[in-house]
């Protein structure tokens, strides 16, 4: 540092105006930075209360689980979609959103939402198994509604997804070139298929909800118990994967681009 560098009396009105513009950016970013972790805060516990109400309207109201075919292993299907599909699957997307992925080998991070990624399919095709063996059993046609239209459109637009990330951008192939052309097409459908599988879950409970209160005293239209109860699941999903959307759509939440991210550490750590 040049000699009385240091000194206030030696400061430019530039000097002031440049200290004052990087302490509000620090400032900002700070900011940023906790609001990110208390968002993933409120996303881990409603997500956890997704999981949680699904086990208990299956339980309560539908007799529980089990794996022989039977009514009861169908109740597994809803579990492993709401875990797998959404909360399972929107945790694996926003691993690029923690700022410690901001600095280091990109590596480690890649592997962990690849990892993520496929523990949300497999569990995701246990789901599938669970319902087609269910309606094997049963003699019910399959893929026949909307909602299993729409639900096996994600699955498969999931598994395209999952392929396409793993060879392009984890395995050390595909150029900087090709990644960069690729990489808003994956984006846009990551974020595309966790919409759709909010919107297959929300069907399968409307759907469910028709074929399990048919008779007159339990009328879906008289809004019994079991109906208010999974509408107001169906509606904490909604509004999980909106806040899972809305921080995935957050540029201030995003990784800094390898231009910034010196700019971002060192504000992260108060501009030294």
């Amino acid at each position: 540092m040049a000699p009385g560098a240091s000194d206030p009396k030696n400061w430019s009105p530039g000097h002031y105006s440049v200290s004052l513009s990087l302490g509000i950016k620090g400032c900002l970013v700070r900011m940023a930075v906790g609001w990110f972790y208390l968002s993933v805060l409120a996303l881990c516990s409603l997500g956890s209360i997704c999981i949680l109400s699904t086990i208990y309207w299956m339980r309560y109201w539908h007799g529980g689980f089990a794996w022989d075919g039977s009514i009861l292993m169908f109740n597994w299907h809803p579990v492993l979609m709401v875990t797998s599909m959404v909360v399972l699957y929107s945790a694996a997307s926003l691993v690029y959103r923690l700022p410690q992925s901001w600095v280091g080998p990109r590596l480690p991070w890649k592997s962990g939402h690849a990892a993520m990624h496929l523990l949300a399919f497999l569990l995701t095709v246990l789901g599938l198994h669970a319902v087609f063996e269910f309606h094997n059993h049963a003699k019910i046609p399959h893929l026949y509604s909307l909602h299993s239209w729409l639900g096996i459109t994600t699955v498969f637009l999931f598994a395209c997804q999952w392929f396409l990330g793993f060879s392009v951008f984890l395995l050390p192939w595909a150029s900087m070139w090709l990644r960069s052309l690729l990489k808003p097409i994956h984006v846009f459908f990551g974020a595309s298929i966790l919409s759709l599988a909010i919107a297959s879950v929300v069907s399968g409970i409307n759907e469910k909800l028709f074929f399990s209160l048919k008779n007159g005293t339990k009328s879906y239209s008289n809004l019994p118990s079991e109906a208010v109860f999974a509408n107001c699941a169906g509606m904490l999903v909604v509004v999980f994967g909106l806040l899972v959307l809305y921080i995935l759509l957050a540029s201030s939440w995003k990784r800094p681009e390898p231009g910034m991210q010196a700019e971002r550490e060192a504000l992260l750590r108060g501009g030294e």
